[in-house]
């Protein structure tokens, strides 16, 4: 809903139709939008010590939650801009706004409902080994002498 209301801003000039038009966008960001992220970041953070879901599907969700976070601060920087008095919305981002919305929507419900088994050795494997750590940080800043005494 935010993208299609950034995009009647190109509608309306300075003045009091404007002024009505960021009121209803603050309301829906702030009082409908915002707690909803809340939440669901709250929710499924407790989920995790409730009912100690430490599966790969769950933290995909998450990952895909925190992408939605983003998303949202994002939109809450274009409201702050589209309702400036030489604010535009154009087309393009009004697609890419509502599409990036739509993706993660669509990825966060496939993931919950699906609850697809992904092998994590697969895809990093090791990364839940004990003193994996170390190698990594070797390899990456380079081997380091030992102190002297």
């Amino acid at each position: 809903m935010l993208p299609y209301l950034f995009r009647q801003r190109r509608l309306l000039a300075v003045g009091p139709e404007l002024d009505r038009l960021h009121r209803i966008t603050r309301f829906v960001y702030l009082a409908m939008t915002s707690p909803a992220a809340f939440v669901a970041i709250g929710s499924g953070t407790a989920l995790i010590f409730f009912q100690g879901t430490f599966r790969e599907w769950f933290t995909l969700k998450m990952v895909l939650v925190g992408l939605m976070v983003m998303l949202h601060v994002v939109a809450g920087l274009v409201a702050m801009r589209v309702f400036a008095a030489d604010g535009r919305f154009g087309a393009r981002s009004y697609v890419a706004l509502t599409v990036s919305y739509l993706v993660l929507i669509v990825a966060i419900l496939w993931v919950v409902l699906a609850k697809p088994a992904i092998d994590a050795a697969q895809i990093a494997p090791g990364l839940f080994e004990p003193g994996a750590l170390k190698p990594l940080v070797r390899q990456i800043f380079g081997a380091t002498s030992t102190p002297t005494p």
